[in-house]
């Protein structure tokens, strides 16, 4: 009865979701919710709402792994979201850094469609066009970006932790090879570092929430601080076979690593013939203003292990691990694998969004916009300097360092039609679409400006 019931408020609610942008703008703003009496212009779903009765009907057969606000969304376009209760938020998350060309993006809606009525899947026991195709693009792309100088080949997958996984197991591999004793086997990551959920990238996350309900991790993992150069020759030694570094850490707090500590870290781990392994899951594929978050860098720099996901897809789930001759050499046939990593509809759809994401005009528009958020950020801290202490990132993942917990504020922006999401301590994190107008930014801060002010009183 109950799925029958959240069946009968889903199709409710798709039934009056609307055919256009102007018309759903038009929709959201005519709409008002008669379950509250709240003055905000976007108060959340109340518990008698469409959205609270759809949540409850599902929430007995979810295993309660996250804990999540009252809108329930069922349509995106552009830089905005919609909700059962007809509710517009404009979107200042991007999926987790995922949605860089927006929500519903229509070149991607067009490939993945036309891919999807011609091949999902296969399998890995045969050749595919796409593939091999995304494979050589990232390979090339990397390349001509300035970014890990001689990227070689790439094995695609279907998510961030998939990517990190095998990046710790392709360094451990590639150890094993050059030092068959096994010695060289310890993981190195960091302090505020996440590179994923299952055992092995959690086991490089140093986060007691995440690793304690699932301890003991996997041995061989040291963990130290980021940015700390004088620290390098006792954390990475002769038995290091990888070092896995986010060069900016976002669900960590947005936390940039100096370009000094990454070229003393490559040197290091150079010394003692460790791979150096570059999470940009993250703050990669343009996000920055480059392509890549360490394009900047000198050659002496680049990764040997570059590890890639969020954006790959604008929304479909991949990633891909990208190694150079180094590392690919010593990988053979049998050693690592995955099911749907690699079909041709995730493939096809990431070969459309590389291609658009390496385009050299949305990295100058992403800076630019940079800028207009900057702007915004400082005219916030002059206003609340009791409360905003630090902008840090860089292009369109920025960081808001307050004194406080940023939940109030989470909240009042969301009943005022913004999604801004946390990150590491105190801190809001920025990561929209990378195609969002400067007049959407301007708006966005607006909301956040009068949604502080609203906790301030």
């Amino acid at each position: 009865m109950a799925f029958r019931t959240s069946l009968r408020l889903a199709a409710t609610a798709a039934a009056r979701r609307p055919a256009s942008l102007a018309a759903a703008r038009f929709y959201s703003q005519a709409t008002t919710t008669t379950t509250t009496t709240t003055t905000v212009p976007n108060p959340d779903p109340t518990e008698d709402s469409p959205s609270a009765k759809l949540v409850r009907s599902h929430a007995p057969f979810m295993v309660a792994t996250y804990s999540r606000p009252p809108p329930v969304f069922i349509m995106g376009q552009g830089s905005y979201l919609w909700d059962v209760d007809s509710r517009r938020y404009l979107d200042f998350t991007a999926g987790i850094a995922v949605n860089s060309l927006g929500h519903c993006d229509p070149e991607t809606t067009r490939v993945l469609t036309e891919q999807a009525a011609t091949l999902v899947h296969a399998s890995n026991l045969y050749y595919n066009p796409w593939t091999g195709a995304l494979s050589k693009l990232l390979v090339e792309k990397t390349r001509a970006s300035g970014g890990m100088h001689d990227a070689a080949a790439a094995f695609i997958c279907n998510s961030g932790s998939e990517a990190n996984e095998a990046g710790i197991k392709f360094a451990r591999k590639a150890a094993k090879v050059a030092d068959p004793s096994g010695e060289k086997y310890e993981v190195v990551s960091f302090k505020n570092g996440f590179h994923g959920r299952t055992m092995g990238s959690l086991s490089a996350t140093p986060n007691p929430k995440y690793q304690a309900p699932f301890a003991p991790m996997v041995p061989g993992f040291r963990v130290g601080e980021l940015n700390d150069v004088s620290a390098l020759p006792e954390l990475v030694t002769e038995k290091t076979c990888s070092v896995i570094v986010e060069p900016i850490q976002g669900e960590g707090g947005v936390r940039v690593a100096t370009d000094d500590f990454l070229v003393a870290l490559a040197k290091r781990c150079r010394e003692v013939g460790a791979v150096l392994h570059y999470d940009e899951i993250q703050c990669g594929l343009s996000r920055t203003g480059e392509f890549w978050a360490h394009s900047h860098l000198p050659k002496e720099a680049h990764p040997d292990i570059l590890t890639t996901a969020k954006a790959l897809g604008n929304g479909f789930p991949i990633g891909a691990t990208i190694v150079n001759d180094k590392v690919a050499e010593k990988i053979k046939v049998g050693d690592h694998g995955t099911t749907f990593g690699g079909n041709p509809l995730a493939c096809r759809v990431a070969v459309s969004v590389v291609e658009r994401l390496a385009d050299a005009g949305l990295q100058r528009g992403v800076k630019e916009k940079e800028k207009v958020f900057r702007e915004g950020f400082e005219r916030i801290k002059q206003k609340f300097p009791d409360l905003v202490t630090e902008v840090r990132g860089r292009g369109l993942i920025l960081g808001l360092q307050l004194t406080e917990d940023p939940g109030k504020i989470v909240t009042a922006a969301r009943e005022r039609g913004l999604l801004v999401i946390t990150a590491g301590e105190n801190t809001l994190r920025f990561v929209p679409s990378l195609v969002m107008s400067e007049e959407e930014i301007k708006e966005g801060l607006g909301i956040l400006e009068k949604a502080m002010e609203a906790t301030r009183a």
